[in-house]
């Protein structure tokens, strides 16, 4: 059985000019649907413009977003939080049960704008709260190479890169971390 995950904010850091706050939201929300379209679109664009020097085209931005509802991410086997920086939605991240003890991670993302203001460290504390509400006794994800910003504030975080723990395209790099 599945514990239920605080709605309540999990998490803040309170800086000289604002607040980052976290807090579980709907997965199809409009602010949900809004930072899965920033994140989309930036994942996707990087990639593009790495491996083939354009952005992505819109119709594949469009069927690659209709593609992963977040539906996953939904009680009681999941959780999506939302950042907030002085109240305005700046982040995401959401996590799933793989099994009873074992969630992925998904989406950890931070808007561009609102980078280097610690939103990343404090998204990622809760969102591992939130694992371990769920029952979670250790946090798995992939990503790709050239998130290396990503890749950074995993290992800060105390992730481990691990051997391949899922088989999907763009998957290069996993990590886990056990929770206490």
């Amino acid at each position: 059985m599945t514990k239920p995950v605080p709605v309540a904010p999990a998490s803040a850091l309170t800086t000289a000019a604002a607040t980052w706050s976290v807090a579980a939201e709907a997965y199809d929300s409009d602010v949900v649907r809004a930072l899965w379209r920033a994140y989309y679109t930036e994942v996707s664009d990087r990639w593009y413009l790495l491996y083939e020097g354009r952005v992505t085209e819109p119709a594949e931005l469009e069927r690659e977003i209709a593609a992963e509802s977040g539906s996953d991410l939904a009680a009681p086997g999941g959780a999506l939080l939302v950042a907030r920086y002085g109240g305005e939605p700046a982040g995401t991240a959401g996590v799933r049960l793989l099994d009873a003890s074992t969630a992925e991670l998904k989406r950890v993302f931070v808007r561009e704008d609102m980078r280097g203001r610690g939103g990343a460290a404090v998204l990622l504390a809760a969102v591992e709260d939130a694992a371990r509400a769920l029952g979670a006794e250790r946090v798995v994800l992939d990503t790709r190479t050239d998130l290396v910003e990503a890749r950074a504030l995993y290992a800060r975080h105390g992730y481990e890169e691990t051997e391949p723990l899922t088989v999907r395209p763009y998957a290069e790099h996993w990590f886990a971390k056990k929770l206490v």
